[in-house]
């Protein structure tokens, strides 16, 4: 097997939010160590009954995905655009998703996401810091790309 790189710096991720953003638009501008975290999920329930015998089943649970936008970054203008919308029409845009790691040859197809939450302004020190966005998506699908 030959080595290969490891590099996220060629990663492309789109999303598309029917109403607001119909076509899919790609997300740039990622902070330098981290482009998104996207923690283990469970998926089984256990039981140890007083036999010690342990009990699984299957379970649904939502997967969440955590971005970190440069302060700077066009993506920015996205998830302002989503946040407000949501905020004036109190209502909730759905998204889906497509993340390809072209290093590793996989992409990742995201579906029924949702904002949960959104840093509405960029913390201010010596510089603008980035900005977190929190989807949580229904599911998350490998494929080779």
């Amino acid at each position: 097997m030959a080595l290969g790189s490891l590099t996220a710096a060629n990663a492309v991720i789109t999303l598309t939010i029917p109403g607001l953003f119909n076509s899919p638009v790609q997300i740039q501008g990622f902070t330098t160590d981290n482009i998104y975290e996207m923690p283990t999920v469970e998926l089984n329930q256990t039981a140890m009954g007083v036999d010690g015998y342990l009990s699984a089943g299957f379970v649904f649970n939502p997967i969440d995905q955590t971005f970190s936008i440069q302060a700077d970054s066009n993506a920015n203008v996205i998830f302002d655009t989503w946040a407000a919308n949501m905020l004036t029409q109190r209502d909730t845009f759905r998204v889906s998703g497509e993340t390809t790691l072209k290093s590793i040859g996989r992409s990742f197809i995201c579906t029924n996401g949702a904002l949960i939450s959104w840093a509405p302004a960029p913390a201010a020190g010596k510089i603008l810091a980035p900005r977190q966005a929190l989807i949580r998506w229904q599911s998350v699908t490998a494929v080779v790309a």
